[in-house]
């Protein structure tokens, strides 16, 4: 039974603690970058676009499939880094918890 009182005290910190962390990935901001950085995407680790930067450069009608394209990578870049932003936040909050590996937190 104190096994069982035991886990619920962690299950109830855990929840504690993924809300904080939820508001912590709302202030996390990671930038993807694409074409050398002449387009630049600016995200939330929540996955909130904040900017995209496109170089004066690119403003040609001949160059809208190729600037298409950059925004689309500098997006994905900034998706990825978002991914492992929270990704490693999570793995802070679960790692002293003593949680069993599987859980599907991580």
């Amino acid at each position: 039974m104190a096994d069982f009182l035991g886990m619920m005290k962690q299950a109830a910190q855990l929840q504690s603690k993924m809300q904080e962390m939820q508001e912590q990935l709302a202030h996390v901001e990671v930038e993807g970058i694409s074409g050398g950085g002449l387009v630049s995407v600016r995200m939330t680790a929540k996955m909130e676009v904040k900017a995209v930067n496109i170089d004066p450069s690119l403003m040609k009608l001949e160059e809208r499939e190729v600037l298409q394209d950059l925004v689309a990578t500098a997006h994905n870049d900034a998706r990825r880094k978002a991914e492992a932003a929270m990704q490693e936040k999570m793995q802070a909050l679960t790692g002293g918890l003593g949680l069993p590996p599987g859980l599907g937190l991580t």
